[in-house]
């Protein structure tokens, strides 16, 4: 089952979190598993809060969705050890139809690759150097179908030798053969005697009977019969050595589950193997990879909260296939391939909209779920304080209060006195609400701190121009804009570096340095990005 993620904006703020986690527990309790909440970035001291108040766990941290081997339909051949016979590697690259499969050692760790052309390599190399050494004798007796007639053969783990086919007696003076031969002959006494005197190091009787007498004959020798004709016994003995005899176990080119498709793409144009193996984290075999399977890949599905900006979104997101959207800013530049669900409505939180979406299903949010989404909207809308505030947003902010029975007031006292400013550092804070806007040509990043208590941020002014300043130059934006929004103010105070000039007609700032307050201003979306947007046209 592919997981489905529904994701808020990079920097997440609490409504981002809260209203991805809560739709996705909507979507869970209609009967779809599927859904999963992410974040994108670190928890802000606020939502930290809010998640610890009601007991819930931030989601997991979602960084790329960008194809992965994982989403591959990646083939999961059977693997073999290296002790296996190549006979038996050969069977079963014939029966799943494969090229190549890998070999494992016990742990389930790759020890190499077998392919089809690592067999034939060996057949053509075998058929003009007929030697096979240490041959398991167990190995020999499988391939073979054979027994071991004689107790001094049993002692036997290891044959080595030349295999020697054995001409009729008459014909004696065409074979020769010594103590590291191993003699294919089939219902020739005088051949196995002289074998035997010989002391070779296995005989190999096809389709015959030995006599007790010769059974019996003291010596090292190793009497095996098989039912094949003195051909295939032949071509079985080479078969019989181990995989890990011709298997490629050097400079492999393996890849993990989490590996990048691109990344992938790229060693795979650097080699020409027919299949690579494909490794789990704990570096255990779980599949092949052809180059076919790069053709046309599964993407990542997701569910984008509050935001539909590509540079606020997601990294990778060109790869994944788009399924819903659900906000409530400005519509942006995110396209589609195909047509999916959107629902942006102007109200003050994206926790107001998925509220409405609970009471469409018929479904009522738990206690502590309630609570969750009733903080979220007082977060958002600044105590109902932002602009962006509709009566909805306090109609439904009410409602979740009475389900999770706690007081509104309390929560917004919670959320904004999280932000102190004293043990935290400038680039800390200025990363909790940051987002990047590209605007008619211009590009700018806006953060936003909320709190209870802007006199305590602003004696930190010139740390965080400092470091506003490093952030614009390093991402090369044309200016950096901090509003520390004070609720009990009703305000915003404004800092500002890079072009000035944009900042100071908008806001109508004339002899301001650096910083301004702008009463009455509580919403980035709302007030602060809108008035640059109608300045530049």
């Amino acid at each position: 089952m592919d997981t489905i993620y529904i994701t808020g904006h990079r920097n997440p703020d609490t409504d981002s979190v809260i209203s991805a986690m809560a739709y996705a527990a909507l979507k869970n309790a209609l009967g779809d598993r599927r859904y999963k909440a992410a974040r994108l970035g670190q928890i802000s001291d606020e939502t930290q809060i809010v998640l610890d108040r009601f007991g819930f766990q931030p989601p997991r941290l979602l960084t790329d969705v960008r194809t992965q081997v994982r989403d591959l339909d990646y083939d999961t051949p059977p693997t073999l050890s290296p002790a296996a016979t190549i006979s038996r590697g050969w069977q079963t690259m014939q029966k799943e139809r494969i090229s190549a499969l890998p070999v494992t050692n016990e742990d389930g760790t790759l020890y190499g690759m077998l392919s089809a052309g690592d067999v034939a390599n060996y057949d053509m190399s075998s058929v003009r150097n007929p030697q096979v050494g240490e041959v398991p004798v167990y190995n020999l007796l499988s391939v073979l179908e054979g027994k071991i007639l004689n107790e001094d053969g049993q002692i036997r783990d290891m044959l080595s030798g030349e295999v020697i086919i054995a001409l009729p007696a008459s014909r004696e003076n065409l074979v020769s053969f010594d103590e590291n031969s191993i003699v294919i002959c089939g219902d020739q006494p005088d051949m196995i005697r002289r074998a035997l005197e010989k002391k070779v190091s296995c005989v190999i009787v096809c389709q015959a009977e030995v006599s007790p007498e010769l059974v019996a004959t003291d010596g090292e020798t190793c009497i095996i019969s098989t039912p094949f004709d003195a051909y295939r016994a032949v071509r079985l003995i080479c078969h019989a050595l181990p995989i890990s005899s011709i298997c490629k176990s050097k400079d492999l080119v393996c890849f993990h589950l989490d590996d990048y498709i691109d990344d992938v793409k790229d060693a795979v144009l650097e080699s020409r193997f027919r299949a690579y193996p494909i490794l789990d984290e704990e570096e255990r075999v779980v599949g092949t990879l052809s180059r076919f399977h790069l053709l046309r890949p599964r993407r990542k599905r997701v569910v984008l909260m509050d935001h539909n900006e590509r540079a606020q979104s997601v990294h990778g997101l060109e790869q994944a296939e788009i399924l819903e959207i659900v906000d409530h800013h400005r519509l942006a530049d995110i396209e589609t391939s195909n047509p999916i669900y959107v629902r942006n409505e102007p109200v003050g939180s994206t926790t107001t909209i998925v509220a409405g979406m609970y009471q469409e299903k018929g479904l009522m949010p738990t206690a502590k779920m309630a609570g969750l989404m009733a903080s979220a909207i007082v977060s958002d809308t600044v105590m109902f304080k932002s602009p962006t505030c509709t009566r909805r947003d306090i109609d439904v902010a009410t409602r979740m209060a009475k389900i999770a029975n706690v007081s509104l007031e309390d929560l917004g006292k919670a959320i904004f006195s999280a932000t102190s400013g004293d043990d935290k550092s400038v680039e800390a804070m200025l990363g909790t609400d940051y987002k990047e806007f590209h605007i008619a040509g211009h590009t700018l990043a806006v953060s936003q701190i909320t709190c209870m208590d802007s006199d305590r941020l602003l004696k930190r002014k010139e740390e965080f121009l400092a470091a506003m300043e490093k952030n614009r130059k390093a991402r090369g934006l044309e200016m950096v804009v901090l509003m520390i929004t004070d609720v009990l103010l009703e305000g915003t105070q404004l800092i500002f570096t890079g072009n000035e000039e944009p900042i100071r007609q908008a806001f109508n700032l004339k002899n301001a340095e650096n910083s301004a307050f702008l009463p009455k201003v509580m919403s980035r979306k709302k007030q602060v990005i809108p008035t640059l947007s109608a300045m530049w046209g």
